[in-house]
């Protein structure tokens, strides 16, 4: 019987010919990332050599990542002692896949690993962060895991105790419309089997739709198939993604590429024609309340903001810059911008998309995660309403509980900032 991807991923990370669906695994791990967190992980790692007598050290300081961007620069002095408690372990440690608040490498972590040409196909990748399945979009086994966990991984270089996943089989057919995005595919996908419809499963995306989409709309759908569930997204490594790795993230050498068993058994298969999307918005508050932006009705918007790891990259830059170049946004609205590394910020300057952006009315911001979680820059007030291309949006997400959020495209944000109402940009976006 043939395996899937992550199956013949943890085959190999276990030195083992082959591993089935319910098996419990110890792989060894490629990349470990962690960004704030990673205070909390060093106090339980130096837990881990209390009273041996030995010296707490890292099982490779190649092998792990550190990047800041949930509250850069830092709101409070209890954020930059955590921040500061981190670039001394990094010191002591010798690691150099660090990534401080820095104008030339820094940036939000998802992006960051992807773009430093960290995550290699057929990898096994972990970090202190949910969205960490992003990175499937490479075809490594990306997934969250906690601070305890990720602290074993410190100290010993694999992950105790993982279970081999079932996968979800997702075919996507035919070609997108005008309009419509890769973001619009998945909260689409999300809507269809809820967001519990693949918990503890691993979603695998197939089909001319998904090789013909680029690195950066297969990150956006890898980074949300947690909101479905998911233990993981991960699309198949081929031609683009070769051309990324060696064009975008600068990887030399040879990259080794392999996919599913054509006999692979999976739990479930899923066709979609994406030809027949729409824009979509995912309405308040959970990310499954999923419907076209065509039925949502009018709905007044407080605050749009575009960015995030799962819709902050140049492209998508790009298609909210097209659609506000030489217009204003609505009066009464704030439109925050946040570019997912300074890469990023840099090459949308230099093509006149953030330009575009800030004569429009926009606020260009540094890269970071604060106003996406809610705890730093771009906080709601009570009663408003935000419309967000980032991947949550229940209640207090955006650090209000008595406001309201709602998840869209780039393309649905851009044109919403045209009219100062949810708008579907197949009408507001010419």
């Amino acid at each position: 019987m043939g395996m899937t991807m992550v199956e013949k991923i943890l085959a190999r990370a276990t030195g083992q010919k082959s591993v089935k669906a319910g098996q419990v695994l110890e792989p060894e791990v490629s990349l470990a990332m962690s960004h704030e967190n990673g205070a909390l992980v060093i106090n339980q790692f130096l837990e881990i050599f209390k009273d041996t007598g030995l010296k707490p050290k890292v099982w490779d300081p190649d092998k792990i990542a550190l990047i800041l961007d949930h509250r850069v620069p830092a709101e409070s002095s209890k954020t930059a002692t955590n921040q500061k408690k981190i670039r001394e372990f990094v010191a002591a440690q010798k690691i150099k896949k660090f990534h401080d608040i820095r104008g030339d490498e820094g940036g939000i972590c998802h992006q960051i690993l992807p773009e430093s040409g960290y995550v290699l196909p057929g990898k096994v990748v972990v970090g202190t962060d949910s969205h960490t399945t992003s990175h499937g979009a490479l075809g490594a086994f990306s997934f969250g895991i906690g601070a305890t966990e990720m602290a074993s991984v410190w100290a010993l270089g694999r992950v105790l105790n993982v279970e081999v996943p079932e996968t979800i089989k997702v075919v996507a057919t035919g070609k997108f419309s005008p309009y419509v995005l890769p973001k619009d595919f998945i909260l689409f996908l999300i809507g269809k089997i809820t967001a519990e419809g693949a918990n503890f499963k691993v979603l695998e995306y197939h089909g001319p739709a998904i090789e013909k989409m680029s690195t950066s709309g297969r990150l956006t759908v890898c980074n949300m198939s947690v909101e479905a569930g998911a233990t993981s997204g991960i699309v198949p490594p081929d031609k683009e993604t070769l051309r990324y790795l060696k064009e975008e993230a600068r990887v030399k050498g040879k990259v080794e590429v392999f996919g599913p068993d054509p006999g692979a058994e999976y739990w479930q298969v899923i066709e979609i024609e994406v030809s027949k999307i729409e824009p979509m918005v995912a309405c308040p508050h959970t990310v499954d309340n999923v419907m076209p932006v065509r039925k949502v009705g009018r709905v007044k918007v407080d605050q749009i903001v575009i960015g995030s790891c799962t819709n902050g990259r140049l492209d998508d830059l790009a298609v909210a810059a097209k659609i506000l170049k030489g217009k204003k946004i609505a009066r009464g609205l704030r439109m925050l911008v946040f570019p997912a590394s300074f890469r990023i910020y840099q090459q949308a300057l230099q093509l006149g998309y953030l330009a575009d952006l800030v004569k429009a009315g926009a606020v260009v911001m540094n890269p970071g995660c604060g106003c996406c979680l809610g705890v730093h820059q771009g906080a709601l007030g009570d009663g408003e309403v935000a419309l967000s291309t980032t991947n949550r949006n229940f209640k207090g997400r955006m650090g209000n509980p008595k406001a309201e959020v709602y998840l869209c495209s780039p393309a649905v944000a851009a044109a919403s900032a045209l009219t100062g109402y949810l708008t579907d940009p197949r009408k507001g976006g010419k």
